[in-house]
């Protein structure tokens, strides 16, 4: 039996409500604790509609950190999703891309490692689902 590291964070990508709930299942079973797996979206009424209804979490203060949430009321949507994202370790590069999924309506559904990421700071580690290529410059994640 292969054991899942559940220090790792991992993003996924989905469409419709049922792949959230798969998605979330899925991370269940591989061992992430309930209160690590967030799903995100770019408007905040779906995002919380979609946490109640597949046993998801919202990233909240204590997930964020206390100065990113204190930012965030300043932020406009997209500027507080990146910093949400950039909070649990994705890089700016991948926040942005990730953003502009959520602008053509996807689903974020990310299973947290755990560990709080400051201003430039970002986990090398995250692994994403559709998998997206780098040239590994301009601090973009590394080419695996």
């Amino acid at each position: 039996m292969t054991m899942i590291n559940t220090e790792q964070t991992k993003v996924h990508t989905v469409m419709t409500r049922e792949e959230v709930q798969e998605q979330v299942h899925r991370f269940r079973r591989e061992g992430y604790a309930e209160d690590r797996i967030f799903v995100l979206t770019h408007d905040k009424t779906r995002t919380k509609r979609l946490a109640e209804r597949t046993d998801a979490e919202e990233i909240g203060i204590m997930d964020e950190g206390i100065g990113t949430a204190i930012g965030n009321i300043f932020r406009n949507t997209g500027d507080e999703l990146r910093a949400k994202m950039r909070s649990l370790g994705v890089a700016e590069a991948e926040a942005e891309r990730l953003e502009a999924e959520m602008d053509r309506d996807k689903i974020v559904v990310i299973a947290w490692g755990g560990r709080e990421y400051a201003n430039d700071d970002f986990d090398r580690d995250v692994y994403f689902h559709p998998y997206m290529m780098y040239n590994g410059y301009n601090n973009q994640p590394p080419l695996r």
